[in-house]
């Protein structure tokens, strides 16, 4: 086997060796066990590494115009914490303006169910006392899940206070000691001229930078075309519930229909009308299609080009392995692992699982006549 004189890509690869399927399988258990238990460890340093993933292009435009390293790494952090902050607090407050209008939401929601109730008892011949044990039973049954929730919740809530405070340290260390990692890169991988192992990763932190901007920018329009939706339909909360919506299109098709539930509930519950409903399905449906046909199309340049099944697969083990933050981080993972085989050879078959084409080999190599 050699390689073809003038073609600097040929000779960078050396053929690996086969892995047969029970090697595989043993990989990807201990690395799910490893992922699993250490989790606390994982998802920081996860969140920080996309982190400096998107400030790396901020940090060096800041370095060339000589500002020192720390510098500007310092500000690229504090400006992105400081802004992640704002929006949590900005939904915070609007949570909190929902809970205040709860006892009035909750004499509405009495009314609807006493009409319910009737309806059910003169339908089908269930008698209001069966009614109110049935749901007493559930009640009793979903009591203790709930306080289960809830010291989840406080466990969460304390988690994710050490987080915001480790998330901005590893940032800034790793974009400090960038230039390490770079080595430890190339010791990993001793089979690939260095230069090649530079463009790699210099395309996938430029598609990736270029990817998260322009989704930024989707969730922000698609975000503003809910809110004022809502606004003109008159729902209450209109901006909270058009920003959660908003913000759960990543998942594909189930995002929608989940950020809908909580404005047509709304609506439904104030107006007692079933044109709000319609409304705001309406709505949504409308800024979907402007989403993915032209926000989208426009907003990102560089897009990741997973296909749905990859992106749905991704979302469902994460959550198993990470919970939540699994459903964020392994998506973007994902789709880096996707940028990194496009520029593979041996590693097309990866590449053509996760994306929405066949992608052809860029690397030609001369075999034996045999």
């Amino acid at each position: 086997m050699s390689a073809i004189e003038g073609h600097p890509d040929v000779s960078v690869f050396q053929r690996p060796k086969k892995l047969s399927p029970l090697r595989i399988m043993q990989y990807i258990i201990f690395g799910s066990a490893i992922l699993y238990f250490g989790s606390e460890l994982f998802i920081p340093l996860s969140f920080a590494l996309l982190i400096s993933f998107i400030l790396y292009p901020v940090c060096s435009w800041m370095e060339r115009k000589h500002i020192g390293r720390m510098t500007a790494i310092i500000i690229s952090v504090s400006v992105l914490t400081i802004l992640v902050l704002s929006i949590l607090l900005l939904m915070m407050r609007q949570v909190l303006d929902f809970l205040t209008e709860w006892p009035v939401l909750q004499t509405k929601i009495i009314q609807t169910w006493d009409s319910i109730s009737s309806f059910v008892s003169k339908t089908y011949g269930i008698t209001h006392e069966q009614q109110v044990s049935w749901l007493s039973s559930m009640g009793d049954q979903t009591a203790s899940s709930i306080f289960s929730f809830l010291t989840n919740t406080l466990s969460l809530s304390a988690l994710s206070a050490v987080m915001v405070i480790l998330i901005p340290i590893y940032s800034v260390l790793i974009l400090y000691y960038r230039h390490l990692w770079l080595q430890v890169v190339y010791r990993l991988f001793p089979g690939i001229e260095k230069e090649r192992i530079s463009e790699i990763l210099s395309l996938t932190i430029d598609a990736y930078y270029n990817f998260i901007k322009g989704m930024g920018i989707v969730y922000l329009i698609v975000g503003i075309l809910n809110s004022v939706g809502l606004l003109i339909l008159g729902v209450p909360h209109a901006i909270f519930f058009g920003v959660i919506a908003s913000i759960l299109t990543f998942i594909p098709y189930v995002g929608i229909i989940v950020g809908s539930l909580l404005p047509i509930t709304m609506a439904w519950v104030t107006y007692d009308s079933v044109w709000y409903p319609v409304g705001i399905v309406a709505v949504f449906t409308f800024v979907q299609y402007l989403e993915a046909n032209v926000i989208f199309p426009l907003a990102v340049s560089n897009r990741l080009n997973m296909n749905t099944l990859a992106v749905l697969v991704s979302i469902f083990l994460g959550g198993l392995l990470w919970g939540v933050a699994g459903m964020i981080l392994f998506v973007p993972f994902a789709g880096i692992i996707k940028l990194i085989a496009d520029h593979h050879p041996h590693w097309k078959t990866l590449s053509m699982l996760l994306g929405t084409e066949s992608i052809p080999d860029k690397v030609t190599v001369e075999t034996d006549p045999e």
